[in-house]
Protein backbone atom coordinates (compact mmCIF):
# COMPACT_ATOMS: atom_id res chain seq x y z
CA UNK A 1 0.00 0.00 0.00
CA UNK A 2 2.69 1.96 0.68
CA UNK A 3 5.59 1.95 -1.62
CA UNK A 4 9.36 2.41 -0.64
CA UNK A 5 10.66 6.00 0.72
CA UNK A 6 13.58 5.93 -0.57
CA UNK A 7 14.61 9.40 1.09
CA UNK A 8 13.75 8.27 3.87
CA UNK A 9 16.07 5.49 4.17
CA UNK A 10 19.02 7.27 2.33
CA UNK A 11 18.75 9.75 5.14
CA UNK A 12 19.36 7.43 7.77
CA UNK A 13 22.06 5.70 5.76
CA UNK A 14 23.43 9.18 5.57
CA UNK A 15 23.71 9.56 9.22
CA UNK A 16 25.15 6.00 9.94
CA UNK A 17 27.83 6.57 7.46
CA UNK A 18 28.90 9.88 9.61
CA UNK A 19 28.96 7.46 12.63
CA UNK A 20 30.73 4.51 10.57
CA UNK A 21 27.84 2.23 11.85
CA UNK A 22 27.07 -0.98 9.96
CA UNK A 23 23.66 -1.65 11.05
CA UNK A 24 20.89 -0.40 13.48
CA UNK A 25 19.15 -2.86 15.24
CA UNK A 26 15.22 -1.51 16.12
CA UNK A 27 12.32 -2.83 18.21
CA UNK A 28 10.20 0.00 19.10
CA UNK A 29 7.45 -0.23 17.02
CA UNK A 30 7.20 3.03 15.66
CA UNK A 31 11.02 2.71 14.16
CA UNK A 32 10.18 -0.66 12.78
CA UNK A 33 7.45 1.27 10.81
CA UNK A 34 9.67 4.16 9.99
CA UNK A 35 12.37 1.81 8.70
CA UNK A 36 10.48 -1.08 7.35
CA UNK A 37 6.93 0.01 6.98
CA UNK A 38 5.99 -3.08 9.14
CA UNK A 39 3.62 -1.82 12.25
CA UNK A 40 3.84 -5.17 14.79
CA UNK A 41 1.04 -6.41 16.80
CA UNK A 42 2.85 -7.06 20.08
CA UNK A 43 6.01 -5.50 19.87
CA UNK A 44 8.38 -8.21 20.14
CA UNK A 45 9.81 -8.05 16.82
CA UNK A 46 13.00 -6.72 15.60
CA UNK A 47 14.56 -5.24 12.39
CA UNK A 48 18.50 -5.29 11.46
CA UNK A 49 18.63 -2.31 8.95
CA UNK A 50 22.41 -2.20 7.05
CA UNK A 51 24.34 0.86 5.86
CA UNK A 52 24.34 -0.98 2.87
CA UNK A 53 21.83 -3.46 1.83
CA UNK A 54 18.09 -4.43 2.66
CA UNK A 55 16.78 -4.80 5.38
CA UNK A 56 16.18 -7.82 7.45
CA UNK A 57 12.79 -7.97 9.22
CA UNK A 58 12.62 -10.68 12.23
CA UNK A 59 8.99 -11.76 12.98
CA UNK A 60 6.85 -13.50 15.77
CA UNK A 61 5.02 -16.39 13.26
CA UNK A 62 1.32 -15.45 13.25
CA UNK A 63 2.21 -11.90 12.01
CA UNK A 64 4.04 -13.30 8.40
CA UNK A 65 1.46 -12.70 6.37
CA UNK A 66 1.62 -8.92 8.06
CA UNK A 67 5.02 -8.44 7.22
CA UNK A 68 5.14 -10.26 3.78
CA UNK A 69 1.84 -7.34 2.66
CA UNK A 70 3.01 -4.20 4.22
CA UNK A 71 7.17 -4.24 4.63
CA UNK A 72 9.69 -2.94 2.49
CA UNK A 73 11.81 -5.93 2.58
CA UNK A 74 11.62 -9.63 1.23
CA UNK A 75 14.43 -10.46 4.03
CA UNK A 76 11.81 -12.15 6.66
CA UNK A 77 12.84 -14.34 9.24
CA UNK A 78 10.29 -15.61 11.78
CA UNK A 79 10.79 -16.66 15.69
CA UNK A 80 8.02 -18.65 17.56
CA UNK A 81 5.70 -16.99 20.08
CA UNK A 82 5.77 -20.42 21.75
CA UNK A 83 8.50 -23.02 21.26
CA UNK A 84 7.72 -26.61 23.63
CA UNK A 85 11.91 -27.21 22.86
CA UNK A 86 12.24 -24.00 24.32
CA UNK A 87 10.65 -22.59 27.26
CA UNK A 88 11.94 -18.66 27.05
CA UNK A 89 9.95 -15.82 26.74
CA UNK A 90 9.43 -15.36 22.55
CA UNK A 91 11.73 -11.85 22.80
CA UNK A 92 14.50 -14.04 23.77
CA UNK A 93 13.78 -15.87 20.64
CA UNK A 94 13.32 -12.83 18.35
CA UNK A 95 17.54 -11.80 20.13
CA UNK A 96 19.03 -14.82 18.78
CA UNK A 97 17.52 -14.36 15.22
CA UNK A 98 18.89 -11.30 15.22
CA UNK A 99 22.21 -12.05 16.21
CA UNK A 100 22.18 -14.90 13.36
CA UNK A 101 21.89 -11.99 11.17
CA UNK A 102 24.36 -9.83 12.26
CA UNK A 103 26.85 -12.85 11.67
CA UNK A 104 26.00 -13.77 8.46
CA UNK A 105 26.19 -10.42 7.05
CA UNK A 106 29.66 -9.40 9.00
CA UNK A 107 27.91 -6.46 10.68
CA UNK A 108 29.66 -6.14 13.49
CA UNK A 109 29.19 -2.08 14.16
CA UNK A 110 25.75 -2.08 15.60
CA UNK A 111 23.71 1.00 17.14
CA UNK A 112 20.65 0.53 19.10
CA UNK A 113 17.78 2.55 20.92
CA UNK A 114 19.17 2.44 24.33
CA UNK A 115 17.74 5.84 25.44
CA UNK A 116 14.31 5.03 23.55
CA UNK A 117 13.21 1.72 23.68
CA UNK A 118 10.74 1.89 26.27
CA UNK A 119 8.39 4.26 24.95
CA UNK A 120 7.25 3.23 21.76
CA UNK A 121 3.70 1.68 21.29
CA UNK A 122 2.41 -1.36 19.63
CA UNK A 123 -0.37 -1.85 16.87
CA UNK A 124 -2.72 -4.13 19.23
CA UNK A 125 -3.21 -1.43 22.55
CA UNK A 126 -1.14 0.84 21.98
CA UNK A 127 1.22 0.25 24.97
CA UNK A 128 5.12 -0.77 25.27
CA UNK A 129 6.51 -3.47 25.16
CA UNK A 130 9.30 -3.43 27.72
CA UNK A 131 12.68 -4.97 26.67
CA UNK A 132 14.89 -6.72 29.65
CA UNK A 133 18.75 -6.04 30.06
CA UNK A 134 19.02 -9.50 27.93
CA UNK A 135 18.14 -6.95 25.00
CA UNK A 136 21.32 -4.42 25.18
CA UNK A 137 23.34 -6.83 26.26
CA UNK A 138 23.35 -9.53 23.59
CA UNK A 139 24.93 -7.13 20.72
CA UNK A 140 28.28 -6.32 22.96
CA UNK A 141 29.22 -4.35 26.30
CA UNK A 142 29.38 -1.17 24.68
CA UNK A 143 26.65 -1.01 22.28
CA UNK A 144 26.33 2.08 20.28
CA UNK A 145 23.06 4.38 21.53
CA UNK A 146 21.51 5.19 17.99
CA UNK A 147 18.56 6.78 19.26
CA UNK A 148 19.97 10.44 18.77
CA UNK A 149 20.35 9.11 14.82
CA UNK A 150 16.94 8.36 14.55
CA UNK A 151 15.79 10.88 16.10
CA UNK A 152 17.61 13.33 13.84
CA UNK A 153 16.45 11.45 10.72
CA UNK A 154 13.08 11.51 11.84
CA UNK A 155 12.56 15.41 12.76
CA UNK A 156 11.92 16.54 9.24
CA UNK A 157 9.03 14.12 7.35
CA UNK A 158 9.41 13.12 3.90
CA UNK A 159 6.51 13.38 1.65
CA UNK A 160 5.02 10.37 2.64
CA UNK A 161 4.99 10.65 5.91
CA UNK A 162 3.41 13.77 5.54
CA UNK A 163 0.70 12.24 3.11
CA UNK A 164 0.11 10.07 6.10
CA UNK A 165 -0.03 12.29 8.73
CA UNK A 166 -2.53 14.31 6.31
CA UNK A 167 -4.90 11.32 6.35
CA UNK A 168 -4.52 11.15 10.47
CA UNK A 169 -5.77 14.60 10.20
CA UNK A 170 -8.54 14.24 8.17
CA UNK A 171 -9.86 11.70 10.04
CA UNK A 172 -9.73 13.57 13.11
CA UNK A 173 -11.77 16.04 11.41
CA UNK A 174 -14.03 13.59 10.64
CA UNK A 175 -14.39 12.63 14.22
CA UNK A 176 -15.17 15.82 14.82
CA UNK A 177 -17.49 16.78 13.18
CA UNK A 178 -19.26 13.69 14.22
CA UNK A 179 -18.77 14.76 17.62
CA UNK A 180 -20.24 17.92 17.23
CA UNK A 181 -23.21 16.59 15.11
CA UNK A 182 -24.04 14.29 18.60
CA UNK A 183 -22.70 16.36 21.31
CA UNK A 184 -25.47 17.25 23.67
CA UNK A 185 -25.49 19.10 27.33
CA UNK A 186 -25.84 16.28 29.79
CA UNK A 187 -23.79 13.80 28.10
CA UNK A 188 -21.02 12.44 29.85
CA UNK A 189 -16.99 13.28 28.96
CA UNK A 190 -16.53 9.39 28.15
CA UNK A 191 -19.83 9.20 26.03
CA UNK A 192 -17.85 12.10 23.94
CA UNK A 193 -14.72 10.18 23.75
CA UNK A 194 -16.37 6.93 22.40
CA UNK A 195 -18.05 8.96 20.02
CA UNK A 196 -14.82 10.23 18.64
CA UNK A 197 -13.02 7.36 19.18
CA UNK A 198 -15.28 4.82 17.33
CA UNK A 199 -16.16 6.80 14.64
CA UNK A 200 -12.23 7.42 13.57
CA UNK A 201 -11.52 3.12 14.15
CA UNK A 202 -14.83 2.55 11.94
CA UNK A 203 -14.18 4.94 9.30
CA UNK A 204 -10.37 5.08 9.03
CA UNK A 205 -9.64 1.25 8.44
CA UNK A 206 -9.79 1.60 4.64
CA UNK A 207 -9.90 4.80 4.31
CA UNK A 208 -10.32 5.86 0.46
CA UNK A 209 -8.58 2.56 -0.13
CA UNK A 210 -4.86 3.91 1.51
CA UNK A 211 -5.10 2.88 5.23
CA UNK A 212 -4.63 -0.41 7.08
CA UNK A 213 -5.00 0.00 10.66
CA UNK A 214 -6.24 3.80 12.11
CA UNK A 215 -6.95 4.05 15.72
CA UNK A 216 -8.12 7.34 18.00
CA UNK A 217 -7.27 7.80 21.50
CA UNK A 218 -8.29 11.02 23.37
CA UNK A 219 -9.41 12.89 26.68
CA UNK A 220 -12.24 14.54 27.48
CA UNK A 221 -13.14 17.37 30.00
CA UNK A 222 -15.83 19.95 29.96
CA UNK A 223 -16.24 23.27 31.74
CA UNK A 224 -15.08 23.47 34.91
CA UNK A 225 -13.37 19.52 34.78
CA UNK A 226 -11.02 21.10 31.86
CA UNK A 227 -7.60 21.02 33.42
CA UNK A 228 -3.82 19.68 32.90
CA UNK A 229 -3.89 16.51 32.39
CA UNK A 230 -6.62 14.56 34.17
CA UNK A 231 -8.15 11.52 32.92
CA UNK A 232 -11.47 11.37 31.32
CA UNK A 233 -14.40 10.98 33.36
CA UNK A 234 -18.40 10.61 33.91
CA UNK A 235 -18.53 14.66 34.20
CA UNK A 236 -21.99 15.98 32.24
CA UNK A 237 -21.20 18.44 29.39
CA UNK A 238 -22.13 21.54 30.14
CA UNK A 239 -24.08 24.01 28.18
CA UNK A 240 -22.70 27.73 27.34
CA UNK A 241 -19.03 26.18 27.88
CA UNK A 242 -16.28 23.77 26.38
CA UNK A 243 -15.80 20.47 25.84
CA UNK A 244 -12.50 20.16 25.46
CA UNK A 245 -10.88 16.96 23.60
CA UNK A 246 -7.46 16.18 23.87
CA UNK A 247 -7.11 13.79 20.62
CA UNK A 248 -4.34 11.76 19.37
CA UNK A 249 -5.08 9.64 15.50
CA UNK A 250 -2.80 7.29 14.26
CA UNK A 251 -2.65 6.17 10.26
CA UNK A 252 -0.58 3.36 9.47
CA UNK A 253 1.65 4.53 12.44
CA UNK A 254 1.89 8.19 11.23
CA UNK A 255 0.16 10.69 14.23
CA UNK A 256 -1.41 13.91 14.81
CA UNK A 257 -1.73 15.46 18.00
CA UNK A 258 -4.29 18.08 18.41
CA UNK A 259 -7.10 20.03 20.75
CA UNK A 260 -10.34 21.12 19.63
CA UNK A 261 -12.94 22.36 21.59
CA UNK A 262 -16.97 22.48 21.26
CA UNK A 263 -19.71 24.10 22.89
CA UNK A 264 -23.23 23.47 23.04
CA UNK A 265 -24.71 27.15 23.07
CA UNK A 266 -22.67 30.12 22.57
CA UNK A 267 -19.64 30.42 24.97
CA UNK A 268 -19.48 32.42 28.27
CA UNK A 269 -17.93 35.82 27.58
CA UNK A 270 -14.69 34.95 29.64
CA UNK A 271 -14.42 32.00 28.00
CA UNK A 272 -14.55 33.78 24.47
CA UNK A 273 -11.81 36.07 25.66
CA UNK A 274 -9.91 33.67 26.54
CA UNK A 275 -10.35 31.29 23.10
CA UNK A 276 -9.37 35.29 21.60
CA UNK A 277 -6.39 35.56 23.46
CA UNK A 278 -4.82 31.71 22.96
CA UNK A 279 -5.23 32.02 19.35
CA UNK A 280 -3.80 34.99 18.82
CA UNK A 281 -0.66 33.66 20.87
CA UNK A 282 -0.83 30.29 18.69
CA UNK A 283 -0.87 32.29 15.56
CA UNK A 284 2.22 34.53 16.88
CA UNK A 285 3.78 31.40 17.36
CA UNK A 286 3.05 29.62 14.16
CA UNK A 287 4.29 32.92 12.57
CA UNK A 288 7.33 32.20 14.23
CA UNK A 289 8.17 28.85 13.38
CA UNK A 290 10.50 29.39 9.91
CA UNK A 291 13.25 27.61 9.18
CA UNK A 292 16.19 28.99 11.71
CA UNK A 293 13.88 29.67 14.24
CA UNK A 294 15.17 28.74 17.85
CA UNK A 295 12.94 26.76 19.45
CA UNK A 296 14.15 27.69 23.34
CA UNK A 297 12.96 31.34 21.81
CA UNK A 298 9.40 29.79 20.94
CA UNK A 299 9.15 28.61 24.29
CA UNK A 300 10.01 31.88 25.86
CA UNK A 301 8.30 33.70 23.22
CA UNK A 302 4.26 31.66 23.87
CA UNK A 303 4.73 31.68 27.53
CA UNK A 304 5.78 35.45 27.81
CA UNK A 305 2.40 36.18 25.91
CA UNK A 306 0.45 33.66 28.34
CA UNK A 307 1.93 35.68 31.06
CA UNK A 308 0.95 39.11 29.57
CA UNK A 309 -2.77 37.79 29.01
CA UNK A 310 -3.26 37.12 32.59
CA UNK A 311 -1.67 33.55 33.46
CA UNK A 312 1.68 33.85 34.80
CA UNK A 313 3.72 30.34 34.82
CA UNK A 314 1.06 28.44 32.74
CA UNK A 315 1.15 25.82 30.70
CA UNK A 316 2.40 23.14 32.45
CA UNK A 317 2.48 21.29 30.20
CA UNK A 318 5.14 21.92 26.98
CA UNK A 319 3.92 24.25 24.28
CA UNK A 320 5.36 22.56 21.49
CA UNK A 321 7.15 18.98 20.38
CA UNK A 322 7.89 16.71 16.79
CA UNK A 323 4.89 14.61 15.59
CA UNK A 324 5.63 12.00 13.51
CA UNK A 325 5.53 8.38 13.91
CA UNK A 326 5.09 8.77 17.42
CA UNK A 327 2.51 11.31 18.75
CA UNK A 328 5.26 12.84 21.41
CA UNK A 329 8.79 12.85 19.81
CA UNK A 330 11.81 15.66 19.19
CA UNK A 331 12.21 18.08 18.59
CA UNK A 332 11.02 19.57 21.75
CA UNK A 333 10.61 23.95 22.52
CA UNK A 334 12.04 23.93 25.57
CA UNK A 335 14.30 27.11 27.54
CA UNK A 336 17.26 24.86 28.39
CA UNK A 337 17.79 23.31 25.14
CA UNK A 338 18.78 24.18 22.10
CA UNK A 339 18.20 23.27 18.42
CA UNK A 340 16.22 25.26 15.76
CA UNK A 341 12.99 24.76 13.35
CA UNK A 342 13.14 23.26 9.91
CA UNK A 343 11.74 22.98 6.76
CA UNK A 344 9.89 19.84 6.90
CA UNK A 345 8.95 19.36 10.93
CA UNK A 346 5.23 19.14 11.88
CA UNK A 347 4.82 20.86 15.43
CA UNK A 348 2.66 20.46 17.60
CA UNK A 349 2.16 24.10 19.40
CA UNK A 350 -0.05 23.86 22.13
CA UNK A 351 -0.59 27.20 24.46
CA UNK A 352 -3.44 26.60 27.19
CA UNK A 353 -4.00 28.77 30.24
CA UNK A 354 -6.30 26.97 33.05
CA UNK A 355 -8.44 28.57 36.10
CA UNK A 356 -8.03 27.93 39.89
CA UNK A 357 -10.35 25.03 40.79
CA UNK A 358 -11.01 24.34 37.24
CA UNK A 359 -12.12 25.82 33.59
CA UNK A 360 -9.97 27.03 30.66
CA UNK A 361 -8.11 25.91 26.87
CA UNK A 362 -6.06 24.55 25.38
CA UNK A 363 -5.67 25.37 21.52
CA UNK A 364 -3.49 22.49 19.24
CA UNK A 365 -2.98 21.68 15.88
CA UNK A 366 -0.38 19.97 13.87
CA UNK A 367 2.02 22.56 11.61
CA UNK A 368 3.87 21.33 8.36
CA UNK A 369 7.03 24.20 8.52
CA UNK A 370 7.46 25.36 4.92
CA UNK A 371 10.42 27.45 3.65
CA UNK A 372 8.10 30.57 3.70
CA UNK A 373 5.10 29.26 5.63
CA UNK A 374 3.14 26.59 7.31
CA UNK A 375 0.26 24.35 7.00
CA UNK A 376 -2.60 22.91 9.72
CA UNK A 377 -3.15 19.31 9.08
CA UNK A 378 -6.37 19.29 10.73
CA UNK A 379 -8.75 21.24 9.05
CA UNK A 380 -11.45 21.18 12.26
CA UNK A 381 -10.96 24.73 13.86
CA UNK A 382 -9.36 24.46 17.42
CA UNK A 383 -12.47 26.62 18.96
CA UNK A 384 -16.18 26.67 18.16
CA UNK A 385 -17.12 29.67 20.17
CA UNK A 386 -20.64 29.68 18.98
CA UNK A 387 -22.62 26.58 17.76
CA UNK A 388 -26.75 25.85 18.86
CA UNK A 389 -26.46 21.75 18.12
CA UNK A 390 -29.18 19.96 16.44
Amino acid sequence: MWSVDEARLQRVRVLMAEQDLDALVVRAPDNLVYLTNYWCMKGYDAAVFPREGDATLVVLEPQLDDATRTAWTSDLRTFAGYDPSDPRPPQMRAVDVVRDVLRERGLEKVGLELSMATQAVDRMVGEPTVPWAGWFEAFGPQPVDASPLLARARAVKTEQEIERMRIAGELAAKGMEHVREHLRPGMKESEVGALFEGHVHAIGVGYEGKVEMARAFTLVWSGPGIRTFTATGDRPVQEHEPTLLEIWVCADGYWVDLTKNLCPGRLRPEYERLAEQLLAIRDEAVAFCKPGASLAELDRLVRARIDEAGYPGQPSHPICHGVGARAHEPPYAHQAGGGEVAEGMVLAIEPGAYWPGGGGLRVEDCHLIGASGSEALCGFPDVETAWTGA
